[in-house]
């Protein structure tokens, strides 16, 4: 039993340090040889895609007996070896001359000279047959009690060595595919250690960085990413708990413009779960960053020319608007004082033309007024207050001021007037113009009969809107996207009423610029339009806007 000992510890230190499989199992057969004299041991390997047994070790047998054998099928009937690998059983043939397993192997047998075999199959960890562990013997022999205890160890000592063979061998097949697929990667990869040193890089790595191997493996991964970047990296991979992190980063190259990288940290993990070491897969960005800057500059630009060609039209045809706004009041005022210079008109009729000459000379001063309030909005100076105005003053006010207008269009003008006096944050005379404007409006373009209503409604937060309703002949669809252009009267300029067309634009640039919103709201199941005035309360602090702010240029 010491010499089993020895046997054992010379073959487990063969393995440990790390000896090829064939001379292990040399060092099996040879044991065994050596405990067992007058025998003559061999190992056959199990290749399981073609499911045939291939020499393994046999130091004792004939080499012309060894040929003669490799490769052999397995089967019910294939010898001693072929048959035990096929069953997954021992099978003792005692006389090779009398069983019917070696008729196709007696020639073999007689070259090597023996009469008895015996040949136990060696599983593997999972129970797969590895090969099979095959005694000879000289003369006729059946195994003896003893004979059969050695050869079970020994066997086992086989499966270890070709397990431990065969998982050696597959991490070796693992390191050389992960060293082509690392070497050979079109993309730049480094290996780094926990610290964030450089323990590895690729041959691809190198040439993006245009640095020698020698120069990368070392250093900080870290001190090779430009300055602005490190914070966002180290951050990034500080949770060992992550094991995939994705950053995009800049790295200078020697004498060069720095390069935009698409970088992808892959934590690699021990056999306890923990990440060891990190795998960087580098992917060069700078040409795909250069060409969208260029489109989105490009895209810029036209935008910016498209703006500049709108603005241009819109620059003239606001001229060619004014131009013709201005030129009808003074074509009347001309016109009426060539027919007074001519002191051929009745008094009557010269009452007539100063008062047509008065009107015009007072649509000139509105349309100055209007002008000058939108030209104050473009250029943002035009200062509006930010303080509490009552609402129901406000409304009495107006209404006050237009009843006797909506007398002589014959309409009804009502104010619902709100109890309890709520205020909105605005500037008083100029919230007072947006109403006089909004219910001039729906007065003028009602019919006879007709109704106008000012009243308020609670908005969303603690907003209030002041609404102004008319049941009119409303405002069309197709139209209403057109309702705050300057000049644009929407068709109206047909009708018998005048006007420049710029009240909605002057009335919409001092609600933007109060803070609030102007909606108006037509084409529904009821007549008319309704528009909505929507500003901060006193209560609304989250959008009360600053004081005295001057109103917006997006008007």
């Amino acid at each position: 039993m010491p010499q089993l000992l020895v046997h054992h510890a010379q073959v487990l230190e063969m393995m440990a340090e790390g000896a090829p499989l064939r001379p292990v199992l040399d060092a099996v057969t040879g044991a065994l040889e050596d405990l067992l004299p007058g025998t003559k041991c061999s190992v056959l390997l199990l290749d399981e895609r073609s499911g045939r047994l291939h020499h393994g070790a046999a130091p004792s047998m004939p080499q012309k007996y060894i040929e003669m054998i490799d490769g052999m099928d397995t089967g019910p009937c294939a010898g001693s070896c072929g048959t035990a690998a096929y069953t997954a059983v021992p099978v003792v043939v005692p006389d090779i001359h009398r069983s019917a397993l070696w008729d196709d192997f007696r020639p073999a047998a007689a070259i090597a000279g023996v009469r008895a075999c015996w040949s136990t199959p060696i599983p593997g960890k999972d129970g797969q047959v590895l090969g099979t562990f095959a005694v000879y013997y000289d003369t006729p022999h059946t195994p003896t009690e003893y004979e059969r205890h050695l050869v079970e160890r020994f066997t086992h000592l086989a499966a270890v060595a070709i397990d431990h063979d065969r998982l050696f061998g597959s991490l070796a097949q693992s390191e050389e595919r992960f060293r082509r697929a690392f070497d050979d990667n079109a993309a730049g990869m480094a290996l780094l250690g926990l610290d964030g040193r450089v323990l590895r890089v690729n041959r691809a790595l190198c040439a993006l960085l245009r640095r020698e191997a020698s120069d990368l493996v070392g250093r900080y991964f870290q001190d090779l990413v430009e300055a602005e970047d490190r914070a966002s990296l180290l951050h990034g991979v500080a949770a060992e708990t992550d094991d995939r992190h994705r950053f995009e980063l800049r790295f200078r190259r020697l004498h060069d413009e720095p390069i935009v990288t698409s970088t992808t940290y892959s934590g690699v993990r021990d056999a306890y779960g923990n990440i060891a070491s990190w795998c960087v897969n580098l992917v060069d960005e700078t040409d795909r960053k250069a060409a969208e800057e260029e489109r989105r500059a490009r895209a810029e630009a036209e935008i910016a020319q498209r703006h500049a060609e709108e603005n241009s039209r819109t620059k003239s045809q606001f001229m060619t608007a004014l131009g013709h706004e201005i030129r009808t009041p003074l074509h009347a005022v001309v016109g009426f004082g060539e027919m007074l210079r001519s002191g051929n008109l009745t008094p009557e009729r010269s009452a007539e033309a100063l008062e047509r000459m008065s009107s015009a000379a007072r649509h000139l001063v509105d349309l100055v007024d209007d002008l000058s309030d939108v030209a104050a909005i473009e250029a943002r100076a035009l200062r509006l207050r930010a303080e509490p105005v009552p609402v129901g003053p406000l409304l009495a006010d107006v209404h006050g001021l237009l009843a006797t207008a909506a007398d002589e269009a014959s309409v009804t003008f009502d104010a619902e007037l709100p109890e309890g006096a709520p205020a909105v944050i605005g500037d008083e005379r100029r919230l007072r113009q947006v109403l006089l404007n909004l219910a001039t409006n729906a007065i003028k373009y009602n019919h006879p009969g007709g109704r106008v209503v000012l009243s308020t409604a609670r908005a969303d937060g603690d907003r209030l809107s002041l609404v102004v309703t008319d049941d009119g002949p409303g405002i069309p669809r197709h139209l209403q996207h057109r309702l705050f252009v300057p000049f644009d009267r929407l068709g109206a300029e047909r009708g018998k009423n005048p006007g420049s067309g710029l009240g909605l634009h002057v009335t919409k640039g001092l609600v933007d610029g109060m803070g609030g919103e102007l909606a108006i709201e037509s084409g529904g199941p009821a007549p008319g339009a309704v528009a909505r005035v929507t500003l901060p309360t006193p209560g609304d602090t989250a959008s009360r806007p600053p004081r005295d702010r001057p109103a917006p240029r997006d008007v």
